[in-house]
């Protein structure tokens, strides 16, 4: 666990995988990997603009669960719910500053009321943040 200084980005690796039609449903715990090194490499660097350090947690779901966590990402697999451990991850962030990356209206509800900021898959995609990507 990265110092609480350090804002936490949390991925919402099921939307941001599931934001592109590259054939991903063929292999979703492979495109999961592949998503979780990209964040990696942008760990360093940065992630979703915001300026290292940064913390990352990629919150995995269904046939992506068994993702191995790498250095710069934490992965978290759900136990039942993406959402409701996303949500879990963001309330034990409280005070905190934190990012979830995300398109799903219904989570972004939630976790801005938990005082988290949100954006949408092109962040660690690429292309505009406006959260409807």
């Amino acid at each position: 666990m990265a110092e609480r200084s350090v804002p936490l980005i949390v991925v919402d690796a099921a939307n941001v995988v599931g934001s592109v039609p590259d054939g991903w449903w063929r292999d979703r715990r492979g495109a999961a990997e592949r998503l979780r090194d990209a964040l990696a490499a942008g760990a360093e660097t940065g992630v979703a603009g915001w300026a290292p350090p940064v913390e990352v947690v990629m919150v995995v779901e269904g046939a992506a669960r068994g993702v191995e966590p790498v250095p710069g990402v934490r992965v978290e697999a759900a136990a039942g719910s993406g959402d409701d451990a996303i949500v879990d991850v963001v309330r034990a962030a409280a005070g905190r500053r934190c990012l979830v990356v995300t398109a799903d209206r219904e989570l972004r509800r939630r976790v801005g009321e938990l005082g988290a900021e949100v954006v949408g898959p092109r962040a660690v995609r690429g292309g505009p943040t406006d959260g409807h990507s």
